[in-house]
């Protein structure tokens, strides 16, 4: 299985941002030019990008992110991969990313709000162009921006989006996101081995070893967000590793 390396862009208000543990009064501004940042992981040889509309999460203005959404894709042209995730709770969303050029859309509140969302998503667009963001707070599965708790544990939803044909999700415990702690990739292992789908790692971060446990955990990808942007890694280094 290969193992790919995603550079994070989360969006508010236009701006390259991170949260620590989601947590929207928690926030820390890195760029107003969301397109240069993307180019720059783009230089340092990343495939994909991670982007994330908060303020779609959030249910706030999405306009800014919007513009900046599609200034990315311009920047980047068709030679690398996207991924966005925030605020995609209905079909006509995910068509509206797709012909913009995202090349597969994350799904999060949406699917467990509406328990049917998921297999009607894959059903008209395919596994390969849906990703399930799972992401949990002492095993609960959290929607709204991370700002309230549902009633599905991690690992019986994982399992029930296998059997409607889920490939690969993406799970972040949100203790550590944002925390340069490390990653939860004990959990993240368990995860994949117990459901059978590709598990991204997501949150925390810090080192070139947390990259390496992550590889080494049989997992299939990584997002780095924070340690990126405050140099704790190069993505060069990471990419090597």
């Amino acid at each position: 299985m290969s193992f790919t390396i995603y550079p994070a862009i989360d969006l508010r208000a236009g701006e390259v941002v991170r949260l620590r543990q989601g947590d929207p009064t928690q926030q820390k501004a890195y760029s107003s030019d969301p397109a240069q940042i993307a180019q720059n992981w783009q230089a340092q040889g990343a495939h994909w990008l991670h982007l994330v509309n908060l303020d779609g999460a959030f249910g706030e203005n999405t306009e800014p992110n919007q513009r900046a959404i599609k200034n990315i894709l311009a920047a980047c042209g068709d030679k690398i991969f996207t991924q966005l995730g925030g605020g995609l709770r209905s079909l006509d969303d995910i068509r509206s990313a797709l012909a913009l050029g995202i090349t597969r859309v994350i799904l999060g509140t949406a699917i467990l709000e509406n328990s049917s969302f998921a297999e009607k998503a894959i059903g008209e667009f395919g596994a390969d162009r849906i990703v399930f963001g799972l992401d949990a707070r002492d095993g609960v599965l959290m929607t709204r921006g991370w700002q309230k708790a549902s009633d599905r544990s991690l690992f019986e939803f994982a399992s029930a989006l296998k059997e409607i044909g889920a490939t690969m999700i993406i799970y972040t415990n949100i203790a550590t996101d944002g925390m340069g702690i490390g990653n939860d990739t004990q959990n993240t292992r368990q995860l994949a081995e117990q459901s059978g789908l590709d598990v991204i790692a997501s949150g925390g971060i810090a080192s070139l070893d947390d990259v390496r446990q992550v590889k080494e955990a049989g997992l299939s990808g990584v997002i780095i967000g924070r340690a990126l942007y405050e140099n704790h890694l190069s993505l060069k280094e990471a990419l090597i590793c």
